[in-house]
């Protein structure tokens, strides 16, 4: 039992994890853009960094299988190159956290980016600071509070993801069932005692994680 119990919950973590470190660099990268740059068609772009968030989780899922499906070139050309489909794959219940978490990693860093003083920034070029030191140097470090806090909350999403998880990557155990996707099988399957396990070791984590995001923003 403790086995059947911890496998989903673990693969949920290593999940999140990896799409969370993938969501940071996206998102530092495009809330860096987003904030300091004008050009246009600006407004569309964002409009589509923030869509998952009102998205259907259905939606989607079936954008990804239309992506990255067998029957498409994105797909095919992974499969010829790994010698499998990414579709049912760990790496595309991944994929799908990424695209969900993206959003808030991306909020947040433009957020912290925006709150700087430009003057700081200015101040810094006219030291002789290029573009990536200023970056590294400066900004990140008088944004860390809100990069931190999008981190946490993007762990967090590709944490509990389900709906995409479950069409483009499926439930299979060991493989891609992850805390979400399990729970509603147990639930089907009428196994309510590992359904409460499960749920109160994610309402436990979440719990956890935006206490420190509160905590964060108290500072």
């Amino acid at each position: 039992m403790l086995v059947d119990f911890w496998s989903p919950l673990r693969l949920s973590i290593e999940v999140a994890t990896v799409a969370s470190l993938i969501v940071l660099v996206l998102g530092l990268a495009a809330g860096r853009v987003m904030a300091v740059r004008r050009f246009r068609g600006k407004a569309i772009v964002e409009t589509l960094f923030l869509l998952p968030l009102v998205l259907p989780p259905t939606v989607v899922g079936f954008l990804l299988i239309v992506i990255f499906g067998r029957n498409s070139p994105a797909g095919q050309a992974i499969e010829w190159l790994f010698r499998q489909p990414l579709i049912f794959t760990w790496w595309a219940a991944v994929i799908a956290a990424v695209v969900v978490a993206f959003p808030l990693m991306y909020q947040s860093a433009k957020t912290g980016f925006e709150s700087i003083d430009e003057e700081i920034e200015h101040a810094g070029r006219v030291d002789g600071a290029g573009e990536w030191k200023l970056l590294t140097k400066i900004s990140i470090p008088l944004a860390w509070k809100a990069i931190i806090a999008g981190f946490i909350l993007s762990f967090a999403r590709a944490l509990g993801e389900f709906g995409a998880t479950l069409m483009f990557a499926g439930n299979i155990p060991g493989r891609t069932q992850t805390a979400s996707t399990a729970i509603y099988l147990a639930i089907e399957s009428g196994n309510m005692q590992m359904a409460w396990l499960w749920v109160a070791s994610m309402i436990g984590i979440s719990f956890v994680m935006l206490v420190a995001v509160q905590g964060l923003r108290s500072r």
